[in-house]
């Protein structure tokens, strides 16, 4: 039984066969778009630690500490050269940023830099999903139009910020991870490679290395139940050892004081959520996850209530200051887009650990989120949006492996 007339799967196998020039012509025209409404890149708040690190490497070849820095205080958490040590946690985008400097392509050349990279990920993004879609290009191309058009992931290659980075260089591991699969150190080597990139962007980019931990557990879950428990319990016994590290990672921030003042949002105080008693502090002097780590085990109520309400502001793209334009870009397109994407990680004829995979990262990073703060824009949602559309991808290609459907989608079955 056909679902739809002949009339318009020969029209559709017509259109569909330049499916992929159209995709390239989209992103052409996004990024050329942007490049319009910014003016050429774009300075953010945070774009002049990120340009003066990269200037201070492009001038000595490393980091040259300048005489008469700041010295250790409680309120740099005891931390001396305390920009400087913040900016370790980014320090990828800086060494990225200096080479465009020492080449004397100055700003255009980093952004334009980013948009090459987005490009390339927008290729491994498709290459990534239509092979977990069993040659399916439907599903790919969704995907890869979503993440061309949605306009809160391209807009960031025009900025000089770390996001642009990020996104390509988690795409970029989600397609090496993919590769894996088939066997081979090479690729084992590639996605190890990728990995230690994008832990080093962002604080937080070890998510994309911790959702591939999830996607081994998930495996031993299913196949091998007895390895997975001792794993479990490695890792519980490693906890401590984790506490130390977060303590390290995080010793410019100050994550405790955001509970203090109810953020839901970074430095923003509508929707803020306020104690009904007196909160008990962690002493002086502790480090950063020691110290959520007391706040939480003295304060779980109001801890409670702080991260259920940043997880609603962090998945639902919604903030009081957003355009009413974005919010309903918000609730009409991205909420019906997660319900797809939660179909499409119940798809059991995909590669079980690419679906934990793609679930863990979004997870990961909100429960980052909940543990610290959500942005007052969508500099942490973005960077996930990308394996939330890969998701939606494989569900709609669940849909076009109906009769009807399949033969329009039916050409050849190179990949990427």
């Amino acid at each position: 039984m056909r679902l739809l007339p002949p009339s318009v799967l020969g029209l559709a196998r017509r259109a569909w066969r330049g499916h992929r020039w159209l995709l390239l012509g989209l992103w052409l025209l996004v990024q050329a778009a942007y490049l319009v409404r910014y003016h050429g890149p774009h300075y953010a708040n945070d774009s002049a630690r990120y340009l003066g690190y990269a200037a201070n490497l492009a001038e000595h070849g490393y980091y040259k500490i300048e005489p008469g820095t700041a010295p250790t205080t409680i309120a740099n958490n005891g931390v001396a050269n305390f920009q400087y040590e913040h900016n370790q946690r980014y320090i990828l985008y800086p060494w990225y940023q200096s080479v465009w400097l020492r080449l004397h392509a100055g700003w255009w050349g980093i952004v334009l830099g980013q948009i090459a990279l987005s490009g390339l990920a927008a290729l491994a993004l498709y290459g990534a999903v239509r092979r977990l879609a069993g040659g399916r290009r439907a599903a790919a191309a969704l995907a890869t139009g979503l993440f061309v058009l949605w306009p809160d992931v391209q807009q960031f290659n025009c900025y000089l910020l770390t996001e642009s980075l990020f996104i390509s260089l988690s795409v970029l591991s989600f397609w090496a991870f993919g590769r894996t699969r088939a066997g081979g150190w090479r690729a084992w080597v590639a996605l190890g490679g990728l990995l230690v990139l994008t832990a080093l962007v962002r604080p937080n980019g070890f998510v994309v290395a911790a959702a591939v931990g999830l996607a081994g557990l998930a495996t031993l879950f299913v196949k091998k139940r007895r390895v997975f428990w001792l794993a479990v319990g490695a890792a519980g016994l490693a906890s401590p050892l984790a506490v130390w590290w977060l303590n390290h990672q995080l010793v410019s921030f100050f994550i405790v004081e955001t509970y203090l003042r109810g953020e839901l949002m970074f430095a923003t105080p509508v929707w803020a959520v306020h104690p009904s008693a007196p909160l008990v502090l962690p002493p002086a002097g502790w480090g950063q996850m020691s110290r959520v780590l007391y706040f939480a085990a003295h304060n779980p109520g109001f801890l409670a209530r702080l991260m259920l309400g940043k997880l609603f502001v962090f998945f639902s793209s919604i903030k009081p200051y957003y355009s009413l334009g974005h919010k309903l870009l918000s609730v009409l397109g991205l909420w019906p887009l997660y319900y797809l994407a939660v179909r499409g990680a119940r798809r059991a004829a995909v590669w079980l650990p690419a679906r934990a995979f793609l679930v863990g990262v979004p997870l990961l990073q909100a429960a980052v989120v909940m543990l610290t703060v959500d942005d007052y824009d969508v500099r942490f949602l973005a960077p996930v949006l990308p394996f939330v559309f890969a998701l939606v991808g494989l569900a709609v290609g669940e849909w076009v492996d109906k009769p009807g459907l399949a033969r329009v989608d039916q050409t050849s079955s190179s990949h990427i």
